[in-house]
């Protein structure tokens, strides 16, 4: 409050289907991990070595077989290579049957080489219109010789559209593609129509479309949970170093108060003086339960027995106090969070204001904690851990925390459900 210290089904994918993520690496210079594979969710799937796919093993397998599964798809250009091979020797079949090779090699070089986490970068829409124009070129150099049959290669460049872009752009190339299909056939001379051809398009287009966003998805929701882990471990480490401040700031205090004042007494009065040491001792066992209480999150605060130990603290500080004498009138929602305001007022009164007077009242949605000692203008008004933790603690239960001037002439903590939200 005041200022206070510090306490398999369709042509290829070669995106290997491991359930899990795989843990980001370092990339080149300065490069963040989660900016190597911007259309896979940010970084490489994260594979957990707890589970029978995390294995090192098995990873190196799904590297393997993977790609395997997508690079298989190759066979089906076998039918068009078998039409160009048994065509009249020429050059039209020798045209044929290197394009059919090279766009064999073109599809295998993208399942290897520009899917999944072998993807370093996002590709330039400049590169992805090279990759798929030469595509269609090997496409049209491949019917010379096989004449529509040739056309059967044009599912691998719309696969190839899908793992190249990534985005519905994709879909949109299957649809001019499908159009082209139909119609190419029906303007060329001597071809015969193929409209099945337009079915595999599309069938295969929209398959592989759908599992890259199934992964997609799926990559996006296992870091989105490792998110929330991350939040969750930080909320903890926020509620541990709140509850040590506001648990030890209070005992600290009046363990030095009482410290002070059996050394004061000791020649004047040692039984006292061993008295108060006693009390000490107490007062660091308790505290020391306290902490190991807040760690394992099974400390209980009562108000009654902070009402006891605020009168205590007073009463060896020497300060005059007015403090209920019974907790009915609270509601036992509202106790906890106003035993915590009353430890905070306490530490505050004793440790800063240098109050000889303090008035605390409670009523059923409202406590108050007022000293004579220095007011807001004196102490200011940069807010420290304990009222900090303390507004936490009233927004949870739905209440409001304000400090201003008392009416004593000093500070004045208020802690109500009035007007809250």
């Amino acid at each position: 409050m005041r200022r206070e210290a510090e306490v398999g089904g369709g042509p290829p994918s070669a995106v290997p289907a491991v359930p899990g993520r795989a843990a980001p690496q370092a990339g080149p210079a300065g490069q963040d991990p989660d900016e190597r594979y911007p259309n896979w969710g940010g970084r490489a799937a994260f594979v957990d070595d707890n589970d029978g796919f995390g294995s090192p093993r098995v990873r190196k397998v799904m590297r393997v077989v993977g790609p395997l599964m997508g690079v298989v798809w190759v066979v089906f250009l076998v039918q068009p290579w078998s039409v160009a091979w048994h065509s009249p020797p020429g050059p039209e079949r020798t045209i044929s049957l290197l394009a059919i090779a090279g766009l064999g090699a073109s599809f295998t070089w993208v399942v290897l080489a520009r899917v999944g986490p072998n993807r370093r970068q996002r590709d330039s829409n400049r590169f992805v219109i090279l990759v798929l124009g030469g595509q269609l070129v090997l496409v049209g150099l491949s019917c010379l010789a096989t004449q529509e049959q040739g056309l059967s290669g044009i599912v691998f460049v719309c696969v190839s559209g899908v793992f190249l872009l990534r985005d519905p752009r994709a879909l949109l190339l299957a649809a001019v593609v499908a159009v082209a299909v139909v119609v190419v056939p029906r303007l060329v001379p001597g071809w015969e129509t193929d409209d099945e051809l337009v079915i595999s398009v599309i069938l295969a287009t929209v398959a592989v479309y759908g599992f890259t966003q199934l992964i997609l998805r799926n990559r996006q929701l296992r870091l989105a949970q490792d998110e929330v882990a991350m939040l969750a471990v930080d909320r903890e480490r926020e509620r541990i170093a709140r509850d040590m401040h506001d648990v030890l700031g209070h005992s600290l205090t009046v363990i030095a108060i009482k410290a002070e004042l059996a050394g004061k007494v000791f020649d004047l009065d040692p039984d006292r003086s061993r008295a108060e040491i006693a009390e000490v001792q107490a007062l660091a066992r308790t505290a020391l339960a306290d902490v190991r209480g807040m760690v394992t999150a099974t400390r209980e605060m009562t108000l009654a027995g902070e009402l006891t130990g605020a009168r205590q603290a007073f009463d060896a500080a020497g300060v005059e106090a007015e403090v209920p004498g019974s907790i009915d009138e609270v509601p036992a929602e509202l106790r906890e969070l106003f035993a915590w305001a009353l430890r905070e007022g306490t530490t505050n009164v004793l440790r800063h204001s240098a109050a000889t007077r303090v008035r605390v009242t409670m009523s059923c949605d409202t406590l108050t904690v007022d000293d004579d000692g220095y007011g807001p203008a004196v102490v200011g008004a940069v807010p420290g851990n304990g009222l900090t933790g303390l507004s936490e603690r009233a927004r949870a239960a739905r209440a409001h925390v304000t400090v201003s001037a008392s009416p004593l002439g000093g500070y004045r903590l208020l802690v109500t459900t009035k007007g809250a939200r």
